[in-house]
């Protein structure tokens, strides 16, 4: 049986005069890109050039809603209410996707960003928000997120598909979840460390923790952080060490 993954990256995190990654180089080596939607970053003109930077390099395109936080690049939790989360998804939905349908594109996938992504992971009522937001924007969109998770638990619930995501550059916890940022050794940032472990990851299906543990999860989709400093180097080697290991990296769509 041949293994096949996806890969994406957390992109058009650029707003204002204020410049974040390097969306063309990165864009060139992954299948799918996670565009910010204005709330944790991103601002209109950067969602359209993103979006239309993804056409030309045949990537597909997902939403990637945040926290309203601009100074906190959507990494401080914050307490919202189901509805207000519900709506929050929703909005940014609709505003990525104004310029999705006018490069010609169909949105393919959703991704909650940071610290939106992380309560979600734990919290059923939030993880039903975002899901339920998901599915009334449009029901055959795939939503990404942690395995093993609240949000896989959701996406099963509502009858949504539900794609497994993993790190190449963050460290893990026991129990599944990401190790805090402030932990020594959370990010990780030696290319060859993140392309071996994204092999892995595939065709082992497991990871070791920080702590010595080895952690089970399931990867339909590996992810690289637009914002790590060694993204671009970083996303090649994921990708030629992938498919080296004869591993088919293709977007999350063109596997259904």
């Amino acid at each position: 049986m041949t293994l096949r993954v996806d890969l994406n990256c957390d992109l058009g995190e650029s707003f204002g005069p204020w410049r974040m990654g390097a969306d063309e180089e990165v864009m060139s080596c992954i299948t799918s890109a996670n565009i910010a939607c204005g709330a944790h970053a991103g601002d209109p003109g950067t969602m359209r050039r993103t979006v239309e930077l993804a056409r030309r390099h045949g990537v597909a395109v997902g939403a990637h809603p945040g926290l309203p936080d601009l100074a906190g690049f959507g990494r401080r939790a914050m307490a919202l209410s189901p509805e207000d989360a519900h709506d929050l998804v929703l909005f940014q939905l609709g505003a990525l996707d104004g310029f999705v349908r006018a490069a010609g594109l169909v949105l393919q996938h959703v991704k909650p960003h940071g610290a939106l992504y992380n309560q979600a992971a734990s919290d059923d009522a939030l993880a039903g928000a975002l899901v339920e937001a998901t599915h009334a924007f449009r029901s055959d969109l795939i939503f990404v997120g942690l395995p093993g998770s609240a949000m896989e638990r959701a996406a099963a619930h509502a009858g949504l598909r539900f794609a497994a995501e993993v790190f190449a550059d963050r460290a893990y916890r026991a129990d599944g979840t990401l190790a805090p940022r402030a932990i020594a050794g959370a990010v990780i940032s030696d290319p060859g460390e993140a392309a071996a472990r994204a092999v892995a990851m595939v065709r082992e299906g497991r990871v070791r923790a920080v702590t010595g543990e080895w952690v089970t999860l399931r990867a339909d989709t590996i992810c690289i952080h637009g914002d790590n400093p060694a993204a671009v180097v970083m996303a090649a080697a994921v990708r030629r060490a992938l498919e080296s290991a004869g591993i088919v990296v293709a977007a999350l769509a063109s596997g259904s």
